[in-house]
């Protein structure tokens, strides 16, 4: 097994000769890829798609620049183009917290779980649910997966100027359907408030 000390750059670089290398990506970012999509679209479906998402990296680990210290921007574009195919669900999702007030992903993990876990998520949720998917999906690599925009830009495969501009106007969306108090705990979940957009 490769050194606990080698970036995944070289991980990967080395499970090209010796396949089973590859689990220490596995074990370094399957958390919080299961998270990410759990958060999306809700725990039925997430087991099978964080392995999903490490299914099809092994597959196209020849494509990942091994040069590259991280490879998570690549595992959450991964994740990014499998949700596609979950959108009714994730809004649904979305759309059932808005009605009920109840976060169907009970995991409470960090402070994004605490923060939801007030009144104001129901709020949050219905303006995320009103996004363009697009928009959303930038605003929430960054907001949830705590990518910087050059990583986002890297996932989606798209420039960081375009980033810029769906991340402006996600949150400008956000910012006129939630009133103060809702403004406020979405800038504490990073939606609304970011530094580089925010000056």
């Amino acid at each position: 097994m490769g050194e606990a000390g080698a970036d995944d750059g070289q991980v990967v670089r080395a499970s090209l000769g010796t396949p089973a290398e590859f689990a220490l990506v596995f074990d370094r970012h399957f958390a919080d890829i299961h998270r990410f999509v759990t958060r999306r679209v809700g725990r039925d479906v997430a087991d099978d798609l964080a392995a999903s998402v490490f299914v099809e990296a092994f597959a196209g680990r020849a494509s990942f620049d091994v040069t590259t210290e991280s490879a998570r921007p690549w595992l959450f574009g991964i994740a990014t183009n499998l949700l596609r195919r979950h959108h009714r669900t994730e809004v649904r999702r979305l759309r059932a917290y808005a009605r009920h007030g109840v976060d169907p992903v009970t995991a409470a993990v960090g402070e994004l779980e605490r923060v939801e876990a007030t009144t104001d998520g129901p709020r949050i949720a219905r303006a995320l649910a009103a996004l363009q998917k697009r928009d959303r999906d930038v605003l929430l690599l960054y907001a949830w997966a705590d990518l910087t925009y050059e990583e986002v830009a890297d996932a989606l495969g798209v420039p960081v100027g375009t980033v810029r501009s769906r991340m402006s106007r996600a949150r400008r969306i956000m910012r006129a359907r939630l009133g103060a108090q809702a403004h406020e705990r979405s800038e504490e979940l990073g939606l609304l408030h970011g530094g580089e957009l925010d000056g």
